[in-house]
């Protein structure tokens, strides 16, 4: 009897265990807006892509001032701005030099650090979120968020030449789930090398609640190529792997996953 009674409350727990992390994952989800805590302009893509084919683009349809090569940066900035920075609609616009400065204050902030306290944040006056600051002053957002081009040196990179089997795609997928859990974001590293039809940076926020597929996960992306609407990153357990949204840039299908700005060299 004591061992049938262990059983039950073991399953009672479990299940509590459960509510809770789903719960938490509603939270976390009702708490990152699509259309408030993104950026309005998109990262541009190098290439010019048709069905998800890459080709080079000609010259008179490269722009000099094309904003590219900044997936992996944007995508660190939405997740530091939801953690660190406060918007006050009702007060006076900032400066550009005080505006700029702010923007740095929270892009130097460590990604992976507890977010702070309401009253400790950076606060931006004048406008009502990130989207539309970032729409409002987008040269000057740009411009202080961070460059591009070390995203191409990261250390973590590396993990795709070597740590690529099914095992750790299911381990990404269970760390992504204990992510959403906790009410944070889950900034993705997508590629399929060494092909290299995607080679790209995403932020995962929303566990979808239902999925018509019984063992598929699906999940709402913010993918800066695309500030129009969410994209749609997908686990199948009987596959043990994910697969992206088609797009104009991407021909869709199957990606492997690894979360970047978790911690520290990652």
């Amino acid at each position: 009897m004591l061992g049938t009674l262990g059983k039950s409350m073991g399953a009672w727990w479990l299940g509590a265990f459960a509510a809770v992390a789903f719960v938490r994952a509603d939270v976390a989800a009702a708490d990152f807006h699509f259309d408030r805590d993104t950026f309005a302009f998109a990262n541009q893509t190098v290439f010019e892509y048709h069905e998800g084919h890459a080709s080079l683009r000609k010259p008179s349809g490269t722009k000099k001032d094309a904003y590219n090569r900044h997936c992996f940066v944007m995508c660190r900035t939405a997740a530091q701005f939801k953690k660190f920075a406060r918007f006050e609609p009702r007060s006076t616009p900032l400066d550009d030099a005080s505006l700029a400065a702010r923007v740095r204050a929270v892009t130097h902030q460590a990604t992976w650090a507890e977010p702070l306290p309401e009253n400790q944040r950076i606060i931006f006056p004048g406008y009502k979120d990130l989207k539309e600051m970032s729409k409002a002053r987008r040269e000057l957002v740009q411009l202080n968020i961070g460059h591009g081009w070390p995203s191409y040196f990261r250390i973590s990179n590396a993990r795709m030449m070597f740590q690529d089997g099914t095992g750790y795609q299911e381990k990404t997928h269970a760390r992504l789930d204990a992510v959403l859990a906790r009410g944070e974001l889950f900034v993705a590293f997508l590629t399929t090398y060494p092909r290299f039809t995607i080679n790209h940076s995403v932020l995962i926020y929303k566990l979808k609640s239902s999925s018509p597929n019984p063992g598929v996960d699906r999940y709402l992306v913010y993918d800066p190529n695309h500030p129009e609407l969410p994209r749609e990153l997908t686990w199948s357990a009987h596959d043990r792997a994910f697969s992206y949204q088609k797009d104009w840039d991407f021909v869709g299908g199957f990606v492997r996953v690894y979360q970047v700005y978790g911690e520290p060299l990652q």
